[in-house]
């Protein structure tokens, strides 16, 4: 993995979003989304003035523009939409509207992503810092986000999941900033190349990723309940794709993509890597046989993918 993804809450928590989310975010409540029954309840804003989702919501819940959960637990008891071009930061571990209590998404519905969007969901301090921990070098803050049902994305920007259960299946149909490592749209704010991943979590269903054209991609210890199928997708950064330290309970289907991997890079070079092999109950097909080459040129396996 890139030092530049490693990296990118650092650079937030450390004020480099000069105009963005975390230094406005512990007093902004304009756009904060309102209780509705019938009609959908939403959360808008703009990345100088973000809403504030917080609080139980019985029904279903729109993001239009930029939507944070910062300020305590979220709580949907319906289906969370994230309009296109809009963006929805879920990643803060503490309340910062009142200074104490922790932040967190729970989602009871389906979580659906539209196109161009783009969705950062639950941190921990292993895999992903969350954006307002105090000392980003060496995090201790985390948020565990919770989808009962399906998380869906259509054609969207980009995706960042750590520290997440779904209960349904996972699936994300296209999307990406085309092939290149340019920040774009909400990743120019991080000084971030738009890049999807899905990290540390749980997955009660099936995974799907299809046709997604962006920097680089990551499936990263997942358990899967289901099967987990990886196609059609181009990546920009040689290290893409990393499919790491899985535990999936059907099968694992790899065709069409720009590359796979298996091993993670010891630096920001491609090579050297280290091994962190899947497991998996099902079977392997397409790229993901045999284990990823261990030197430039090298052949794939011996062992499995």
């Amino acid at each position: 993995m890139k030092a530049y993804l490693r990296n990118l809450s650092c650079v937030v928590s450390a004020g480099a979003l000069t105009c963005g989310v975390l230094a406005l975010s512990p007093v902004t409540t304009a756009g904060a989304a309102t209780a509705g029954h019938r009609a959908a309840a939403v959360c808008s804003g703009t990345i100088k003035a973000p809403g504030v989702l917080t609080g139980t919501h019985s029904g279903d819940v729109v993001v239009q523009g930029k939507c944070v959960v910062n300020a305590g637990p979220a709580v949907v008891d319906g289906n969370l939409t994230l309009s296109p071009g809009s963006a929805l930061l879920a990643a803060f571990g503490l309340n910062d509207r009142t200074g104490h209590g922790k932040s967190s998404l729970t989602v009871r519905g389906d979580l659906q992503v539209g196109r161009d969007a783009t969705l950062l969901l639950g941190c921990n301090p292993a895999n992903f810092a969350c954006l307002d921990d105090p000392h980003p070098g060496k995090p201790t803050l985390s948020s565990h986000a919770i989808v009962g049902k399906n998380l869906v994305s259509q054609r969207p920007l980009g995706i960042i999941v750590h520290n997440t259960s779904v209960g349904g299946n996972v699936t994300q149909n296209g999307g990406g900033a085309g092939k290149n490592c340019t920040p774009s749209g909400v990743f120019r704010h991080f000084h971030s190349p738009v890049y999807t991943t899905y990290e540390h979590g749980s997955v009660g269903g099936n995974v799907f990723v299809t046709g997604v054209r962006s920097c680089w991609m990551g499936l990263v210890t997942l358990h899967v309940g289901g099967e987990m199928v990886i196609r059609n997708n181009t990546l920009a950064d040689p290290d893409a794709i990393e499919i790491l330290a899985n535990n999936i309970q059907g099968n694992l289907v790899c065709r069409g993509n720009s590359m796979t991997w298996d091993s993670a890079d010891k630096g920001n070079s491609l090579f050297p890597r280290i091994p962190q092999p899947n497991t998996v109950a099902g079977k392997r097909a397409g790229q993901c046989v045999l284990s990823s080459p261990t030197k430039p040129g090298g052949p794939s396996g011996p062992g499995p993918f």
